[in-house]
């Protein structure tokens, strides 16, 4: 028997050990081929691009993979218990592969087969980390293998804590959340520091099966879910059972979060600053390298700026007339579903769709669109309100033409979808009708000292149209331009109390034709001052003076400013007949209101890579002694400004105060009335009335902006910059600069202050009532004779019309400066 018990031994060893060769052998093929784990020391996941406004406020991010980083030392202990419930309750006990787990999940899976029940897994949180960062999700035994190998070989590299950081900032949540931070963010809108007990159960029933748990989607499942995952939080004792109860009352809760820009009316800013980064770093560093963007944006101007637009185009546009509705939908039975689908504007949230559901001389009843979940569900709810007849009256006026309306009745029928607006507080029923404008525009306001871009308005809305009228519209100035060609002059040896001949000019430009730059309405006549020809726009007289300064000096100055890259120096050009952009005129209008100082205009202050150091910045001044580590009576240190100067200051000054006059007394006369502050600016309109500009500054605000339509189109008569451009201008300055302390526009040291006659510029004789201080730099003042710029009508043709056909096309354009 003995010998029997023997034989039976030795052939079970034998079988043992020869099990024991083949596993070894299979084992030693299998490791051959297995990842370096030391890569996960050198771990940089993809991290998303993160950018804030100059107060800090999130306004946009940008990611393929929307993830923070988070240290495993700032993850609350709350969080990584739901999450060792979840799914690794021995992590800290184990050597990377749980046995009592194992044996477990398969006695479970023996018991359920044949059942249809899904296999229960048994992988640990090292496991997963071995699968997600080294292997592929393939359903093999190699690959389960080499994760067990894997796990082990982490085990021994790498502490508990570093391991349970990888797998936090790694796994999927679902909604393009990566990451524990990224999840918190996503799903509740909050910093995994202020996660409840039952939010951070869900967030960690989630890794399991994103799309199984979907909160809008699957609401019963991700709340049973839930609630097992707080059960295994009380039975391994991080939660009392009492906390654990309270708890699993409580709704999910989630707060489906934008992945846009989250400042209202940030969206054009935002996207010029994704343009930039993209432009500078590229768009893999800009979805995967984690930068800290902080931007220039101001939220509280945005919102005055765009408000000031938005009324603008909506003035203009209503005074035109009723366009028609949105889009007509059946009312018969439920409306909701039809009218949720009509595409809303997102980034307008005082304007909401409507459906007219009933008609009458008095007023029109209609169902405001309902609201969806994050699923895309539509509310089950359906709220009503009323549009009184005097709330839409200046609809009835079609834009068509044709007769109008006397009542509601005649401008709405049942089914059309209107833009409507509330009236009152939130429980009102009572709204207004309204429309988007066809009519666009852009707006930018900038710091003059800095170049800093504190607000930009591309549009009406970014929903509308994402093109970007503040940065990419390519528009004539129009008279917006002239202060340029005058600053060069006064750079030039002329003064503002030089006269120029004002009377009718007829040039000859070959081909038999003339052309005949006129002023606004034809009038004029005569000779005046720069100053006056400023104040008033006058084109003849603008076109006399740079064909008496010369076009080779106005474009140099064009250049030098930035407004082109290399302006044609032709006559017609003076006018304002070249093409450019909000921001660069914007721009070059800084550099007057600053001194003469160049900037480079901005929307980034500073970017940080992921580790915070600072890769880039705008700042470009130097201050050498202001980071001495302790006080040694040693002088205050001074900030060494290094921009070049690219205008006289005194040559500023004079085109700010000539600027100035165009508001107390010029083509902006009545428009602009900022409570007695110092202001200056220019009115544009060009040819036809196509543009309406303005662009003016106090000395610690530049703004500026122009109206028109996308296809250049005339606005009609008198659509000018004063009467469509200036008042926004006003509207948007009120806001923007009341709280700011009030300022003077600084006079150069050394200029001297005369009293001149209005008209000839000469000396005014002592109680002149026709009289003004004017600014003379040294060496210079009111001429001792009258001398008239142009009086000969001698223009040199070939300034006017050179071979290209650019400049003919100028020419032909009529000049654009007309106001």
């Amino acid at each position: 028997m003995i010998r029997i018990f023997g034989y039976f031994f030795g052939a079970a060893c034998v079988v043992f050990l020869g099990i024991a060769v083949v596993v070894a052998v299979y084992i030693s093929e299998v490791s051959k081929d297995l990842p370096d784990y030391a890569v996960l020391s050198r771990y940089e996941p993809p991290v998303m691009t993160r950018v804030h406004a100059g107060n800090g406020a999130l306004m946009a991010e940008y990611a393929k993979e929307r993830r923070l980083f988070l240290p495993i030392q700032a993850v609350p202990d709350r969080v990584k218990a739901a999450f060792l419930s979840a799914e690794d309750k021995n992590f800290y006990n184990h050597p990377g592969i749980d046995m009592s787990g194992l044996v477990r999940a398969i006695l479970v899976n023996l018991q359920n087969f044949g059942s249809g029940r899904r296999p229960v897994g048994a992988s640990t949180i090292t496991q997963q980390v071995a699968k997600n960062f080294l292997l592929t999700s393939d359903q093999t035994i190699d690959r389960k293998i080499k994760e067990a190998i894997l796990s082990f070989r982490i085990e021994q590299a790498y502490s508990k804590d570093k391991i349970l950081e990888l797998y936090l900032n790694e796994i999927f949540f679902g909604l393009n959340s990566y990451g524990i931070a990224s999840a918190a963010l996503t799903y509740f809108d909050k910093p995994v520091t202020e996660l409840s007990i039952a939010e951070c159960a869900y967030l960690a029933s989630l890794p399991k099966g994103p799309a199984n748990y979907n909160p809008f989607r699957h609401p019963d499942a991700a709340l049973e879910r839930r609630n097992w995952v707080i059960d295994r939080m009380v039975e391994n004792g991080y939660v009392s059972a009492e906390d654990g109860a309270d708890a699993k009352k409580q709704p999910l809760g989630v707060t489906s979060r934008s992945n846009g820009p989250s400042l209202q009316g940030s969206s054009y800013f935002a996207e010029a600053v994704r343009r930039q980064l993209i432009d500078q770093f590229g768009e893999k560093m800009l979805l995967e390298g984690g930068l800290s963007v902080r931007t220039s944006f101001d939220p509280q101007m945005q919102l005055w700026a765009r408000k000031a637009l938005q009324d603008g185009l909506i003035t203009y546009d209503e005074r035109r007339g009723f366009h028609g509705p949105i889009a007509t939908i059946s009312t018969t039975g439920d409306w909701g579903p039809a009218l949720a689908a009509v595409p809303s504007y997102g980034d307008v949230p005082e304007w909401q769709l409507a459906v007219v559901l009933a008609v009458s001389d008095d007023s029109v009843d209609i169902g405001l669109q309902p609201g969806k979940d994050g699923g895309g569900k539509v509310s089950a709810e359906r709220v009503r309100g009323v549009i009184s007849a005097k709330n839409m009256q200046w609809a009835y006026r079609p834009a068509s033409g044709g007769r109008a309306a006397k009542s509601p009745s005649g401008v709405l029928k049942v089914g059309d979808v209107v833009f409507v607006s509330r009236l009152g507080d939130d429980t009102s029923k009572s709204y207004r009708l309204q429309q988007p404008p066809k009519v666009a525009g852009g707006l930018v306001a900038m710091d003059p000292k800095t170049g800093r871009v504190l607000a930009m308005v591309g549009g009406f809305s970014y929903s509308q149209s994402e093109f970007n009228r503040a940065t990419q519209a390519m528009r004539q100035p129009g008279s917006s331009f002239k202060p340029f060609v005058y600053a060069a002059a006064m750079d030039n040896g002329y003064t503002p109390a030089s006269v120029v001949n004002d009377d009718p000019l007829e040039i000859q430009v070959g081909n038999g034709q003339v052309w005949r730059p006129d002023n606004y309405e034809g009038e004029g006549g005569g000779s005046n001052t720069l100053r006056f020809a400023i104040e008033h726009s006058r084109n003849r007289m603008t076109v006399r003076l740079a064909n008496d300064l010369g076009m080779n000096v106005v474009a140099e100055y064009a250049d030098r400013f930035g407004i082109y890259d290399h302006m044609m120096p032709v006559l017609a050009m003076s006018l304002g007949s070249g093409e450019t952009t909000v921001l660069r005129m914007v721009s070059a209008y800084s550099v007057i209101a600053n001194g003469g100082k160049q900037i480079k205009p901005t929307l980034i202050d500073r970017i940080q890579d992921r580790y915070g150091r600072t890769i880039f910045k705008h700042e470009e001044r130097v201050c050498e002694g202001c980071n001495v580590s302790e006080w040694q009576n040693q002088a205050e240190p001074e900030v060494v400004d290094k921009r070049e100067t690219v205008l006289d200051p005194m040559t500023a000054y004079q085109v700010t105060s000539m600027m100035q006059g165009v508001i107390q007394r010029g083509t902006a006369a009545g428009k602009v009335d900022l409570g007695g502050r110092d202001v200056a600016g220019k009115t544009g309109t060009t040819n036809d009335e196509k543009d309406a500009w303005f662009v003016g500054f106090t000395p610690d605000l530049v703004a500026g902006l122009y109206i028109g339509f996308d296809n250049p189109t005339s606005l009609g008569r008198g659509g000018t910059g004063g009467a469509l451009a200036a008042p926004v201008f006003n509207e948007f300055m009120q806001a923007a600069v009341k709280d700011m302390p009030p300022s003077k526009f600084v006079i150069p040291a050394g200029m001297n202050l005369i009293a001149i006659d209005r008209k000839t510029g000469m000396a005014a004789a002592e109680g002149d009532p026709n009289t003004i201080v004017e600014a003379f730099k040294p060496g210079t003042g009111p001429a001792d004779r009258y001398s008239v710029i142009g009086m000969d009508n001698n223009v040199n043709p070939e300034e006017i019309l050179k071979t290209s056909p650019q400049a003919n096309q100028a020419v032909q354009s009529g000049g654009g400066g007309l106001y």
